[in-house]
């Protein structure tokens, strides 16, 4: 179902960019985000009640976030201020908190200052907001596609409602692009024929948006402008003539950002969980993003310290040497032993108990820091060391064919200890084995 034209900001205006056109002016032309505008839903009750206050909407791009802050002015009769903190500073926002204090007290009408990008505002700078926000001089709603947790200062983000956006359904992507169609076909001369997109074509440019509504509104504008730039408009545009105009899609990804993170969790998991096309789905996305080689060779070889460790030795030796290969070899020669190495982690026996026996024992020595070395087990290079009773008692273990026998290596608080406990998975129960032996053997000499 498609929304009417005239529920849009300029859907007639053929000079706009169609994705400033497309823009809703009304609730009912919003699509997507029902789990924050649906009945009863937190964001359209405070839409409803007119009760706005100081937000923040975190969200992919093309998810809304700027439409909703402008309807949000549109439905509490407020005024609407944008500013970008990418191209405008702290000067721009005491000027526009003068505006908004003269506007308060001659008009008695309330401001929104809306700060795109708010992220990019140190956390410094963010404070120049904090006073105003507090008496209710501007409503603040900022919009960042970064995780506020890690971006706002702690005092504002206290005084902020957070709301998540998602990405847009593909069911309202199309929407939007049909929606579009109708739109841009009222530019056309009414003798015209207006173009239509075939169901494939229409297929294609949901997919190619990825759930973003601006690159969608751009795709469909380019696609609509080539088309009637032909001598011939056609009368349908198939999913081949849509490709042909449509660029290379990009990997969403962001080397400095939340999704850097988000992806390499995700490839370490499906690592660990030994799922070889995830594996590999998520090291494409990065590598297609623009992602460091070298960065995902030093995690690869992390996973198999951390996830397979002693179940299977190899996996170490196999992603130090897919390190090695791609330092040799280069994009994109290089990249296929890094898949080698991804596959081979995925499809290895799993063990943690490196890391857990590592993390045990680091505990153990914080909470024990100043255990002396037993002294049998001193060096004693000096006659004073010697009579000071250094490695007095100290037995040979290769002179003794039960291997020395009882003796101990760990301060007398700590012995007893077990930090390392190997599983039965791949070769790490050789490992148990060998454990087990040599107690057995230390045991009984």
């Amino acid at each position: 179902m498609t929304a009417h034209p005239s529920l849009f900001a300029a859907a007639g205006d053929a000079k706009i960019p169609l994705a400033h056109r497309m823009r809703p002016e009304k609730l009912e032309a919003f699509l997507g985000q029902a789990h924050l505008l649906g009945p009863g839903k937190p964001l359209r009750e405070t839409i409803e009640r007119g009760a706005v206050g100081s937000m923040v909407f975190w969200g992919p791009p093309g998810s809304g976030k700027t439409t909703l802050a402008r309807l949000l002015a549109n439905y509490t009769d407020r005024a609407f201020v944008p500013f970008s903190a990418v191209t405008e500073g702290v000067p721009r926002v005491r000027e526009i908190i003068k505006e908004a204090k003269q506007r308060q007290d001659v008009e008695g009408r309330g401001t929104i200052l809306f700060c795109d990008e708010i992220h990019r505002f140190n956390k410094a700078q963010q404070d120049a907001f904090l006073p105003w926000v507090e008496e209710g001089v501007i409503t603040l709603i900022g919009a960042t596609t970064e995780n506020p947790s890690f971006e706002l200062n702690s005092a504002l983000l206290s005084r902020l409602r957070v709301f998540v956006l998602e990405p847009l359904e593909p069911e309202h992507i199309g929407s939007i692009i049909r929606s579009a169609m109708e739109c841009v076909a009222g530019d056309l001369p009414a003798e015209a024929p207006a173009p239509a997109l075939s169901d494939d074509a229409l297929a294609l440019l949901v997919r190619h948006a990825d759930g973003d509504a601006r690159r969608a509104l751009n795709t469909t504008e380019a696609v609509w402008e080539h088309a009637t730039s032909l001598d011939s408009i056609p009368e349908n545009l198939s999913a081949d003539f849509v490709e042909s105009v449509l660029e290379r899609r990009l990997a969403r990804y962001d080397k400095a950002g939340e999704e850097h993170f988000n992806l390499i969790s995700a490839l370490h998991k499906a690592v660990r969980g030994s799922d070889v096309e995830g594996a590999l789905y998520w090291l494409a996305r990065m590598i297609e993003g623009g992602e460091d080689p070298m960065y995902l060779a030093r995690r690869v070889v992390r996973m198999a310290a951390e996830d397979i460790g002693l179940a299977d030795p190899r996996a170490l030796q196999i992603t130090l040497a897919a390190k090695e290969a791609y330092h040799f070899l280069g994009t994109p020669e290089g990249e296929l032993a890094l898949v080698e190495a991804v596959i081979y982690l995925a499809t290895a026996p799993k063990s943690n108990r490196i890391y857990q026996a590592w993390g045990r024992a680091q505990q153990a020595a914080r909470e024990h820091p100043a255990e002396p070395v037993p002294k049998h087990i001193r060096n004693a290079p000096t006659a004073l060391m010697k009579g000071l009773g250094y490695g007095a008692g100290y037995r040979y273990d290769h002179a003794e064919e039960g291997h020395a026998a009882g003796q101990e290596y760990l301060p007398e608080t700590l012995r007893g200890s077990k930090w390392y406990e190997p599983t039965e998975q791949g070769f790490e129960k050789t490992v148990a084995e060998r454990i087990a032996w040599w107690a057995e053997r230390k045991k009984n000499p």
